[in-house]
């Protein structure tokens, strides 16, 4: 299960990655599309941050987690015995999204962003979509599929 869920972050990466080239190619040259009047725009963008436009220019604090973040996922993937199908599904979204947008960082200084809706003001990208859901069925994975009595084990262990 651990080849196959690192396939599918690599493939969730490249379609990032392919979006991005598009959004460069097609975005780039006229800055903003409104698709959904309202609602939703495309709208090209060089992040130099993070989440709100934090943390601008610090390129190789975010390539240093992303890559510290990726490899712990990816050992959990081999390592860690009691994945739920929250806890994959996760580790996959994290993985791959955290992995597009390092490529970004990487190769370009920046994270290409273009998704714009109307009531979240910053822009983002597929590879965020894809951490932040990802993080949603980590938290659902560790909130109601985690054993509870091995986090009981774990604190007696502690106290000793």
């Amino acid at each position: 299960m651990a080849i196959l869920s690192l396939v599918l972050a690599v493939v969730a990466a490249l379609a990032d990655q392919l979006i991005k080239c598009l959004v460069v190619s097609q975005l780039k040259p006229v800055g903003s599309v409104t698709a959904i009047p309202g609602l939703l725009d495309f709208t090209y963008l060089e992040n130099r941050g993070a989440a709100f436009g934090m943390l601008q220019d610090q390129r190789w604090f975010f390539i240093v987690t992303t890559g510290v973040i990726t490899v712990l996922l990816i050992a959990g993937l081999f390592l860690y015995k009691k994945h739920s199908a929250c806890s994959i599904a996760a580790s996959i979204l994290i993985i791959g999204g955290g992995i597009g947008n390092l490529i970004d960082r990487i190769f370009l200084g920046y994270v290409v962003d273009y998704i714009q809706v109307s009531f979240f003001p910053p822009i983002f990208n597929f590879a965020d979509c894809c951490v932040t859901v990802g993080t949603v069925l980590l938290m659902v994975h560790i909130l109601f599929f985690l054993d509870k009595k091995d986090g009981k084990q774990l604190e007696k262990h502690e106290k000793s």
